[in-house]
């Protein structure tokens, strides 16, 4: 019954990529003129472009630099790491996150770093780590909702009540999780304790160290607005206005929320800025190609820096399906 259930799900996302491939080309089929190729193609020689690319590559290692601090600190309780194996920790997770739906198969290479006793419960912080992340976005992302949907009237009021109380339920079940985490901890050993190799760890969330991850996964939020604002400068003159910064929350949001899988991930990513901003007067073309940039950016470059890594430390991805 459950390889029924996975087989719906993977056509389901297939399915979603198709659309999103459909509704990029039904937006842009008019778009390619010949005078607006030329227009992207002076874009990318000019200096300016260049440097803007150029300072959007420099934020690469400053955005995982910061997770890697975030991921040395909330494991730092269970086994001390370096800074450095944190960052082979966390770039080889993002290529193993490429291997199913929702970046799901990330901890299995984070959790190779530490010891094996340790590891039943690194892989728990693995996911309260995100949690903190996926907070940030969705307090952001809501409250842009909120202001969207006073300044426009044209948003279905429906669809904002939907998207926030479906943000709020993830933010109860991430309070839950943090503040009965060993809790939640004995619950899976008792579940699966026949396929657990380790020993489940107390562990406690201090004030301190909850600051700590919130502060650290602001100041990240803040490298993704900035590399977005960055590419989508090439493109558009306009101003940087309230109305943008709120578009891009919300993109951040949907393209969070959103479970996809590695190979239309960018599809998806396209389509979603298409229809979150729809209403600014930005190129369609430029829209998706930031959207397609800003992936390659933080998903594709890291994961071939975790690909080396995981060859260079003789991890094989076999030992991963097993």
């Amino acid at each position: 019954m459950n390889q029924y259930k996975n087989i719906i799900t993977w056509i389901l996302k297939i399915a979603v990529g198709i659309g999103s491939f459909i509704l990029i080309y039904s937006r842009l089929k008019n778009d390619f003129t010949t005078e607006k190729l030329e227009f992207l193609n002076g874009i990318f020689n000019s200096p300016i472009a260049y440097c803007f690319c150029l300072l959007c590559i420099i934020l690469i290692p400053v955005n995982w630099g910061i997770e890697s601090y975030k991921w040395q600190q909330i494991t730092k309780p269970i086994e001390s790491i370096s800074l450095s194996k944190a960052m082979q920790s966390v770039y080889a997770g993002i290529c193993v996150g490429n291997l199913a739906p929702g970046r799901a198969t990330e901890f299995f290479a984070k959790i190779l770093f530490f010891k094996i006793e340790n590891r039943p419960t690194i892989a728990m912080l693995h996911f309260a780590n995100g949690m903190f992340q996926l907070a940030v976005t969705i307090v952001f992302g809501l409250l842009s909702l909120v202001f969207k949907m006073q300044q426009q009237i044209t948003i279905p009021t429906f669809y904002v009540w939907l998207a926030g109380i479906f943000c709020i339920v993830l933010l109860i079940v991430f309070y839950f999780f943090i503040f009965n985490f060993n809790y939640i901890q004995h619950w899976i050993l008792k579940k699966f304790g026949k396929v657990i190799t380790g020993k489940i760890l107390p562990y406690e969330f201090t004030k301190a160290l909850i600051r700590k991850l919130f502060l650290y996964s602001l100041l990240r939020y803040s490298v993704f607005i900035i590399q977005f604002l960055l590419l989508l400068k090439l493109f558009y003159n306009g101003s940087l206005g309230t109305d943008l910064f709120l578009s891009i929350c919300i993109y951040f949001l949907l393209t969070t929320a959103l479970p996809m899988i590695s190979f239309i991930e960018p599809a998806i990513r396209a389509a979603i800025a298409l229809l979150v901003f729809t209403n600014l007067n930005i190129p369609e073309v430029a829209l998706v190609i930031t959207a397609v940039l800003l992936w390659l950016m933080n998903i594709v470059l890291p994961s071939i820096v975790g690909y080396i890594i995981i060859v260079k430390e003789k991890f094989e991805f076999s030992f991963f399906k097993k």
